[in-house]
């Protein structure tokens, strides 16, 4: 891939998505497009980034950025923040919502939606008092083919096997062939909705609990931190953002403090009370 071209798409994928791409990742850029090559009936991939440049208005920008965004997720992903979920934040927050029973939860950049349906799991496998309450978990995420599955809730047997504990797997799923489907009541759960973040965000209610894991790692820091002041608006005084556990918002311009509970990091806002 020659660089001019590689620049084109690093062009396109920044102004559409804020993710940057560095030199060393033209193999992905080449790995990733392989199938819009095929798709469109071109002979290769300069001749793709040809038909790019000569029609910049069409759906195929929004296939490359599609193809470009890293989907690498797993259920109960590095499952101590889930364990400090279960013994800590989530029972400060059903404490503290007792009044209204209800609890906002938004999982960002959701992929193919194994984080929102972990937290699905999780309240009700710990939680049962939460039957009776209203829980909205919106997953939201840029790529459309991933939202898509997030949706239908069904994975291959390979994907429940990263992270699904067995006795979870048959609670909570549907086998259909080789596949594996979420029970409807889990994904009545889960509203699926498109959204970019360094687009114009849709109203949304305040949150008790944001996910904003492992994808600030894609930013440059002005991006990042205009992210997090819009999550600031977001987030319930008293409420709880969960970062990666590589990221960090050390001397960044954000009103969110760090607090620790064993090997988890997670984040408030500095007028909020502790958990």
């Amino acid at each position: 891939m020659v660089d001019t071209d590689f620049t084109y798409i690093k062009t396109i994928v920044q102004e559409r998505s804020a993710i940057q791409l560095s030199p060393e990742k033209k193999y992905l850029v080449v790995s990733r497009l392989a199938p819009l090559v095929r798709q469109e009936g071109v002979a290769d991939l300069a001749a793709l980034v040809q038909r790019l440049r000569q029609r910049p208005h069409t759906p195929l920008h929004a296939q490359v950025v599609d193809a470009m965004t890293t989907n690498e997720t797993s259920f109960f992903r590095d499952h101590h923040p889930f364990q400090t979920l279960r013994t800590h934040i989530i029972p400060a927050l059903i404490a503290r919502n007792r009044r209204t029973r209800r609890l906002s939860i938004w999982s960002n950049a959701c992929s193919s939606g194994q984080e929102a349906y972990s937290t699905a799991i999780l309240l009700r496998e710990h939680f049962p008092e939460l039957k009776t309450w209203t829980i909205r978990i919106l997953a939201t995420d840029i790529s459309p083919s991933m939202l898509e599955r997030c949706a239908e809730g069904r994975y291959s047997q390979l994907e429940v096997n990263r992270g699904m504990p067995i006795q979870l797997l048959l609670k909570y799923f549907d086998k259909q062939g080789t596949a594996w489907q979420v029970k409807p009541e889990l994904r009545r759960m889960v509203e699926v909705r498109p959204l970019n973040l360094i687009e114009r965000w849709p109203v949304l209610p305040k949150m008790d609990l944001i996910f904003l894991r492992n994808v600030l790692i894609y930013f440059d820091r002005p991006t990042k931190e205009r992210i997090l002041q819009r999550m600031e608006d977001v987030l319930h005084p008293e409420g709880v953002l969960m970062l990666g556990g590589a990221e960090t918002i050390l001397n960044m311009k954000t009103a969110f403090e760090h607090h620790r509970e064993g090997r988890t990091l997670y984040y408030r806002r500095m007028n909020g009370r502790t958990a």
